[in-house]
């Protein structure tokens, strides 16, 4: 039964979105609708954490916005309104769940992978 189920969701899981990690400073590009119209909206923070498996997969980024106050924004990988994900920055980060940075005041240091 579970076979199937994975199956059934490998149909419509996305291909052309890239891996992304915890630490991965990325730009997400939303399709955003406005009465008749449609535009596309860039959200570029820190990914925080990836939750779930399957088509119920999601990630957080998180960014600082204006006034130093911080906005957290949860996309789910199989959303069609989601664009695309352009990764900036590969971060190094030894937590899944990066939630510290939360707390952390300032511009938030995270070491970049090295290849």
């Amino acid at each position: 039964m579970d076979q199937y189920i994975r199956s059934l969701e490998n149909e419509f899981m996305r291909q052309d979105l890239p891996e992304i990690g915890p630490g991965d400073t990325v730009r997400v590009s939303v399709r955003i609708k406005e009465g008749n119209k449609e535009r596309v909206q860039a959200f570029e923070g820190i990914v925080m954490g990836i939750r779930g498996s399957g088509t119920g997969k999601s990630f957080t980024v998180r960014r600082v916005g204006a006034a130093g106050v911080g906005v957290e924004r949860i996309f789910p990988f199989t959303s069609p309104s989601l664009e695309k994900i352009e990764i900036l920055r590969k971060g190094k980060v030894r937590r899944a769940k990066i939630y510290y940075i939360r707390n952390v005041k300032g511009k938030v240091k995270i070491k970049e992978k090295r290849d």
